[in-house]
């Protein structure tokens, strides 16, 4: 980090600052010091629980049918009550080069490369929103490190999309 002061969720290893809630994260630190977001042990295991939690979300969307958009995303992740979800919204699709009412794949069925790029940019561009820190300062590494560890993959994705495990959904 090029900054003098390390933003929260930096140091939480928790880089879209995940709340605590009834979930046992995996890679979550054995000690939790932080009272309202949760600490991971590595960064990938912080981008690994956004992955986890983009992956409930497509699924609670398809439930509602609801398309899987930046939007939908944007406006579940930091809601209007809490937060300003359209410049939250703006500023993450300008920085992920994506528009905000464009469909994007499922994030355990990425197995295009593109479709991949598409969410690790949208994870990226989050940190970036989350944690006021620029694109270039992002360890786009840990993104996809995150996202292996979330759907157990190296390069490519199981055939099946449900053979990964893990602790629990979360």
């Amino acid at each position: 980090m090029t900054t003098t002061l390390t933003p929260r969720g930096m140091r939480n290893n928790n880089p879209l600052n995940i709340r605590h809630s009834a979930s046992r994260w995996q890679g979550a630190r054995v000690e939790q010091t932080d009272k309202a977001f949760v600490q991971f042990v590595s960064m990938a295991m912080g981008y690994r629980a956004a992955w986890r939690t983009l992956e409930t979300y497509h699924k609670r969307f398809e439930a509602k049918r609801l398309p899987f958009t930046p939007r939908n995303i944007i406006y579940r992740w930091a809601p209007p009550e809490e937060n300003d979800s359209e410049a939250y919204l703006r500023t993450v699709c300008r920085l992920a080069n994506l528009a905000g009412n464009a469909p994007l794949v499922r994030p355990s069925r990425a197995h295009d490369r593109m479709d991949r790029e598409k969410l690790i940019n949208l994870l990226a561009a989050m940190t970036c929103v989350e944690n006021g820190v620029k694109m270039e300062e992002v360890d786009v590494a840990a993104v996809r490190e995150g996202y292996r560890k979330a759907f157990r993959s190296s390069t490519t994705l199981p055939s099946n999309p449900y053979e990964h495990t893990c602790l629990n959904s979360a």
